[in-house]
């Protein structure tokens, strides 16, 4: 009996119940139905208690992700959720990060972090663990839980405060390791994706706080996604929209003189387009950021104001801002803070400003650009045929214009798609930074010592798990496949007779001595329809039916998830038929040789 529990479990004794209604804090499909079947429940905002179902289903997603990091060499640790502060301030990013990074202190007055991710750790222990070359490359990962204190948590498990992550970390000696690495773990991400059933797409991204010259996300394209991408379905460009590029032909022409013209009523691109005669793409626009003022600004400095110009049809993009400014988070700058820099809200432009006023991020389409029209810094007027680098200075030129559906790809030239996604993965290119900082080294064959060149690559569990439900359901409720499920099947006893329980008490312990894993819905007191209605909720893949009709008919029904057919299987064949199944749908979630 107790192999059988093991691998079986009776709905009677199942911790967690079905729900008939879907609970008002689900916003979406996907969450409702995790927490309709029983799988998870929401113990805080944005932090989830995984009930012995969901518990299963993420064990085995983390068992696919230990096997492939396995696969390309990893080696498993387990590392502290809690660091000294003093490991993430020789980074940086103790300063660096806003609060989403939760820090508190011990009895003794210390500081510490809640970690949201492990590259000072691992850093840390390479410092002592690894002198030489001949101990590179390695690779080093875990399963373990974070905590991100994020402002906003949404879509259930989409984005949580505490979730558990596998994150790994690769250590060479030089950049051409680092590379080889990086595609490993490219590949990898693939082979995890088809494994658990869910398509990803990897894209461009920011390198953000990881810091690193390359990085790359792997994305479940879907319309409750909060990322938004750029695609081309002609060359297969791909990019978060934060870093996406795209090619647009500047506004030429001979440059004309200056003029300021007396604009009364034009509160908007459109309006100032129109009062002139001219296209909005014949336009600038400036939009205003500040630097995050937070407790760490030294003597209550003011925030720096970043002004960002792009042309009039386009939206600035705030991730492109901030790296061409070289500067950490930004927000909205307040009027006053705009007033102060001597630009006038509304009718801004850089023309006659000290550049040290603002640092001034030009879009490549305008500095490009000539004879554009901006503001005059005077309420009602605009300057028509301002010229970067005539009128104004910039500080920098570069992307600074947010991708559009349709925008040129800057790859082939044909028109990019805008979508939606969920970020699964990341993976970055790390480089030096974090060995330099907490001096992990290596000496070559010379015995020269060397900074060990880094590469981080994460998977959130959760977040995984949802995609997951996201893509596999219909509106009776989850459809997860097998290499996720918690259980392979769904065994229901529909009985009046005590013989039939007998005999379905008999096909639980044989299913489960067969090594299949089998969910029994032993319950007596409820009706068919109840039972069916929680087998569909839950998503199991298979489900076989005991009842006194299947038994007078020679066996038991089994039928597929979604497929309303059902086949009557004799008992003596039952475990090997449902072997042959498990393997079919095994099939094409396995990865060929």
């Amino acid at each position: 009996m107790q192999s059988t529990e093991r691998i079986g479990q009776r709905v009677s004794s199942l911790f967690g119940s079905t729900l008939r209604h879907t609970p008002a804090e689900a916003d979406l499909e996907s969450h409702a139905l995790l927490l309709r079947a029983g799988y998870v429940r929401q113990l805080a905002a944005g932090i989830f208690s995984l009930l012995p179902l969901g518990w299963r289903a993420l064990r085995k997603i983390e068992q696919i992700l230990r096997e492939e990091m396995d696969r390309i060499g990893g080696q498993e640790l387990s590392l502290p959720v809690v660091h000294p502060a003093d490991l993430w301030q020789a980074t940086g990013r103790w300063h660096q990060i806003d609060a989403i990074l939760a820090r508190f202190r011990d009895r003794r007055e210390r500081d510490l972090v809640l970690a949201m991710t492990h590259e000072e750790a691992v850093a840390f222990h390479a410092a002592s663990e690894i002198t030489s070359y001949r101990q590179l490359p390695a690779l080093v990962y875990q399963v373990q839980t974070k905590f991100r204190d994020e402002l906003r948590p949404r879509g259930g498990l989409i984005r949580v405060r505490e979730f558990r992550m596998k994150d790994a970390y690769s250590l060479d000696r030089d950049q051409a390791g680092l590379e080889g690495q990086y595609r490993a773990h490219y590949e990898a991400y693939g082979r995890i994706g088809r494994r658990v059933g869910v398509p990803l797409t990897a894209v461009r991204s920011d390198t953000g706080m990881m810091g690193g010259a390359v990085a790359h996300e792997f994305m479940y394209l879907t319309a409750a996604g909060e990322d938004s991408l750029a695609l081309c379905a002609q060359c297969g460009y791909a990019a978060n929209r934060d870093v996406a590029e795209f090619a647009l032909q500047p506004a030429a022409g001979e440059p004309e003189p200056l003029a300021e013209v007396h604009t009364p009523g034009t509160a908007t691109i459109d309006d100032l387009a129109a009062y002139l005669g001219i296209a909005p793409q014949q336009t600038a626009k400036m939009v205003f950021y500040a630097t995050a003022a937070g407790p760490e600004a030294a003597g209550g400095a003011q925030p720096t104001v970043v002004a960002a110009i792009v042309r009039g049809d386009l939206e600035a993009n705030q991730v492109q801002v901030q790296r061409l400014a070289g500067l950490g988070e930004l927000r909205p700058a307040h009027e006053d803070e705009i007033g102060a820099t001597g630009m006038v809200p509304g009718f801004a432009s850089p023309v006659g400003i000290d550049p040290r006023a603002a640092i001034f991020v030009v879009d490549r389409s305008v500095a490009e650009g000539t004879n554009l029209a901006m503001g005059a810094n005077r309420t009602d007027y605009h300057l028509r045929n301002v010229c970067c680098g005539r009128d104004y200075q910039p500080t920098a030129v570069g992307p600074v214009a947010a991708a559009f559906d349709g925008a040129p790809c800057v790859a082939c030239g044909n028109p990019l798609q805008l979508a939606r996604g969920v970020e699964v993965g990341n993976i970055f290119q790390l480089g030096t930074r974090y060995a330099e900082a907490l001096e992990a080294r290596f000496t070559d064959e010379a015995g020269a010592a060397h900074p060990i060149v880094m590469g981080s690559y994460g998977i959130g569990l959760e977040r995984l798990l949802a995609c997951v439900a996201e893509e596999h359901r219909d509106e009776y409720g989850l459809k997860l496949p097998v290499s996720v499920a918690p259980y392979q099947v769904a065994l229901v006893a529909l009985a009046r007779k005590e013989e039939t329980w007998q005999a379905a008490e008999q096909v639980f312990a044989d299913l489960a001595a067969a090594g299949i894993e089998v969910l029994y819905d032993d319950r007596r007191d409820l009706s068919a329809g109840v039972k069916f209605n929680d087998a569909d909720l839950r998503g199991l893949p298979l489900r076989v039916v005991i009842g006194e009709r299947s038994l007078a008919a020679g066996g038991a029904e089994l039928s597929h998830r979604g497929n309303r057919d059902r086949r009557l299987i004799p008992l003596d064949q039952l475990a090997a038929t449902l072997q042959e199944e498990i393997s079919a749908l095994r099939a094409p979630l396995t990865l060929t040789p």
